[in-house]
């Protein structure tokens, strides 16, 4: 049975009968970009605290931030997707779980929790990581200054660690716009969903499939490519080698 390639069914009309599957295809990337952006902001903030917390002096902060970056991070991301949109709602008080059944985009406000829980514990990880890689007279420094802890973090060490974290943190962002395909088992139609959705509609799978693949390649590169200019503009001299080889234990 040979196939048959028709690479003009990106202008055809997808069964919506308004919309062609260029455009169906270009809304999946909107939301892709929706739930990365957003799960990224979220893990950053989230993973910046529970890594902070991880390098304070008291035992029992750093126990709990250990235990919020195991759950997280060793639980497949497709599991916690399934327990965020079936088994959240059925545990909360009933009022609450339909409140959250009835949200019109019940679907994205999932899939970047869970993406965001889920990448936040390995943000934290390369904080923590950064944060370790300082020598200890920074720290001692601040106290010299007369700085509070709190300060000496927010002035002296998150600062640095950032810094030569970077290249972590690159691959932390690329990886996350590839994890956001997981969304479509929830029913969120990003990119790859639009691509499945059109390759069941028009039986043109090697099409649907190779335009995905390439959108996901323009956007990874782009977003490498910010990333790799922001690495060279804050780069530190002498930390990027003592950075990457220990995150790289994790």
């Amino acid at each position: 049975m040979n196939y048959h390639w028709n690479w003009s069914v990106y202008w055809q009309e997808s069964p919506d009968g308004v919309h062609t599957y260029m455009d169906t295809l270009l809304a999946g990337l909107q939301w892709t970009l929706a739930t990365a952006g957003t799960a990224w902001i979220m893990a950053l903030v989230i993973g910046t605290v529970i890594g902070t917390v991880r390098t304070m002096p008291n035992k029992w902060l750093v126990r709990l931030a250990n235990v919020y970056i195991e759950i997280f991070r060793n639980i497949q991301l497709i599991v916690q997707m399934f327990l965020w949109y079936f088994v959240m709602p059925e545990v909360v008080p009933a009022s609450i779980g339909d409140w959250l059944k009835a949200l019109p985009n019940a679907s994205f406000i999932t899939a970047f929790l869970a993406l965001g829980f889920f990448t936040s514990a390995r943000v934290a990880i390369q904080v923590s990581t950064g944060i370790n890689a300082l020598p200890r007279g920074q720290r001692m420094a601040g106290t010299a200054l007369g700085l509070t802890l709190p300060q000496t973090y927010r002035y002296i060490l998150l600062p640095m660690s950032f810094r030569i974290i970077i290249p972590a943190l690159t691959n932390e962002f690329a990886a996350i716009i590839k994890n956001s395909s997981v969304a479509l088992t929830i029913g969120l139609v990003e990119l790859t969903a639009a691509a499945y959705s059109m390759r069941e509609f028009t039986f043109q799978t090697f099409e649907s499939l190779t335009a995905a693949t390439i959108i996901y390649i323009f956007v990874s590169a782009f977003a490498l490519f910010l990333a790799h200019w922001m690495e060279r503009k804050t780069a530190v001299p002498g930390f990027i080698a003592a950075s990457s080889s220990g995150a790289g234990g994790h």
